[in-house]
């Protein structure tokens, strides 16, 4: 140790003791709560907003999910509650259902030891008689999206006269998904009496102004992270051809030692996907997204939450504002393409200090992404390799060995089991070894315990990959075999060159809303009136359906299958010929 080293040392063994709850200010009945629930040190966040609410001064709060706001706003509003006045005393908003939802669980664990305190959710998809029927018995706490609030309002229903507290949290999300002039009405709409805590985990130009103009002499909390992802979550990849995610997953899933899992799809058609080929595969796995009703959302939540079911396959928006404590480990099984939306996917598990796995699904044209993540992140993504055929074996047998473990200890059907097999042992004189291997058959099923050796999948040919001729945009390539060894098939659209349109444009607007990969595309040729792309021959017919309705450049693509025969590729090609020698005229014009 040096000398100059010293001095820090003695400063830190002087540091005083990190805060507990009970230093906050906090009532007896709420720490009772905490206590139970199993609280016991209080978060940055926490430690800073809990003292300055409770002062009852404004608060604007920089917090990213996960740092524990929810409780930092939750317990001061609880500590202060009025159980005898029945209007509503405290209104939240967020920008979800899914969030609103949480907030809610979560002020009714700390309300615990609170006699008549009532928490509403209040959010669209659910009917408005439970609402109505709620406020009309009295509320303390409303938690509801900006939409549904303002119904409220507007219809008479909701009576904010009195409300003494109020919270935006994720702020900078409602924004985004253009919530702003129905959260202003809402600011308009209540007593300016009023305390108001504003989260949100960036501070635009938009924040900050409906902070100077709502919020009075607020206190600035600042929670500065080093990452922007937990440290407790262990980050993985696997670096795949999309064609083979499926049977990527299905191995990780045999290998993996997971409690509850969420396996994020870029649509709302590829999460159906996934969760029936799981189920097809024995898993218990179901899918949320856009085009779930309401009540099966809430149903399928709670049933992961019991262990019902262990894996939820989920969009982006159909996941936020989830806080399963069970869920190990998150899969990306497409990667998202921005970090913002990785960060939140993997903010799902490793949550309140608990540790938990995020592996992420990688296509060979999706490298760059995970230098894009490890660059904003700070934290560096493992590669790790497919698990192969004797680890997946190995896992069987270890839990086949369980099984025949645990099954050993009910002695008492052990026993006439022993009974019947010496029965089968002295009437057919078959060693009983070879009856224990007939009965593990007979309780395998059709499904055999270990896989074939050879039955492992072949690595993608990265020759294949590496005869693809394509453009800057990413979507010609030579030939008419697809890289996974099916065939394309050549489709016809409704816009071509007189239209302005590019190959990137075509490949971007099929892709988002057929949900199809770049590699799902050929050769695109682009024709005076028309265009030719070459789609995978075995599309789904629900494909063709999303296709059917897309729009480029204004124009709707009227999507067919080309039925030209062997002059559609010369003709095509004198028409290239003339458009360019018709720029070369009027280049030469010009000169």
């Amino acid at each position: 140790m040096t000398e100059t080293d010293a001095p820090a040392a003695s400063d830190a063994a002087t540091e005083p003791a990190a805060p507990t709850f009970a230093d906050l200010g906090l009532s007896d009945p709420v720490l009772k709560a905490l206590r139970r629930i199993g609280y016991e040190t209080p978060s940055a966040i926490q430690a800073e907003t809990i003292p300055t609410l409770l002062s009852g001064r404004d608060v604007v709060g920089m917090a990213q999910t996960g740092t524990g706001k929810t409780a930092a706003f939750a317990l001061p509003i609880v500590d202060r509650l009025d159980p005898a006045q029945k209007t509503p005393q405290a209104l939240v908003l967020a920008p979800t259902r899914e969030l609103a939802l949480q907030v809610c669980e979560a002020f009714e664990k700390y309300a615990g030891h609170l006699n008549g305190v009532h928490v509403l959710p209040v959010y669209g998809g659910q009917g408005y008689g439970v609402q109505l029927s709620a406020l009309r018995r009295g509320v303390h706490v409303v938690v509801g999206t900006p939409g549904r609030i303002i119904d409220h309002l507007e219809k008479g229903t909701l009576d904010l006269s009195e409300l003494k507290y109020l919270v935006l949290d994720e702020a900078d999300e409602m924004l985004k998904m253009g919530f702003a002039e129905d959260v202003e009405t809402i600011l308009a709409e209540t007593p300016t009496t009023k305390q108001v805590a504003l989260f949100s985990a960036t501070m635009p130009a938009a924040i900050r102004r409906m902070s100077k103009q709502y919020l009075h002499d607020p206190a600035e909390i600042t929670v500065a992270s080093k990452t922007t992802t937990s440290a407790t979550i262990t980050q993985r990849y696997l670096l795949t051809a999309w064609q083979r995610k499926m049977d990527a997953l299905t191995r990780i899933l045999e290998v993996e030692n997971f409690d509850g899992m969420i396996v994020f799809g870029r649509t709302r058609s590829i999460t159906e996907e996934i969760a029936e080929k799981l189920r097809a595969r024995g898993y218990s796995a179901a899918a949320i997204n856009g085009d779930i009703a309401q009540a099966q959302r809430e149903k399928t939540v709670s049933q992961l939450k019991s262990g019902k079911l262990d894996i939820l396959v989920a969009t982006d928006v159909a996941a936020r504002g989830l806080d399963v404590e069970r869920i190990s480990h998150v899969v990306n099984y497409d990667i998202p393409t921005d970090t913002e939306s990785y960060v939140h996917r993997i903010g799902r598990t490793g949550r309140a200090g608990r540790t938990g796995d995020a592996i992420s699904f990688v296509t060979p044209k999706e490298r760059w992404l995970v230098k894009a993540i490890e660059k904003a992140t700070r934290q560096q993504l493992t590669e790790m390799s497919l698990p192969s055929v004797d680890e997946v074996n190995e896992t069987r047998l270890s839990r086949f060995d369980d099984r025949i473990s645990a099954a050993l200890t009910e002695t008492d059907r052990v026993d006439r089991f022993r009974d019947i097999v010496a029965h089968y042992v002295r009437h057919h004189d078959v060693p009983e070894v070879d009856v224990a291997a007939a009965l593990a058959i007979v309780a395998q099923g059709e499904t055999p315990l270990l896989l074939d050796p050879d039955a492992e999948p072949a690595r993608p040919a990265r020759a294949t990959r590496d005869r693809d001729d394509r453009s800057g945009d990413g979507a010609r390539r030579e030939g008419r075999e697809r890289g996974d060894g099916g065939d394309y098939a050549t489709y016809r659209i409704a816009v071509g060159k007189r239209h302005r349109v590019e190959p990137r444009q075509i490949v971007g607007a099929l892709a988002n809303e057929g949900g199809l990969r770049r590699d799902d595309f050929g050769r695109i040729q682009i024709r005076p009136d028309f265009s030719l792309v070459e789609l995978p021959a075995q599309m789904p017919r629900e494909t063709l359906e999303r296709l059917a309705d897309t729009r480029i450049s204004g124009r709707l693509i009227e999507i067919r299958l080309d039925t030209g025969g062997p002059g559609r590729r010369r003709e095509g090609d004198r028409d290239d010929r003339r458009d360019r020698t018709d720029r070369k005229t009027r280049h030469r014009g010009r000169d």
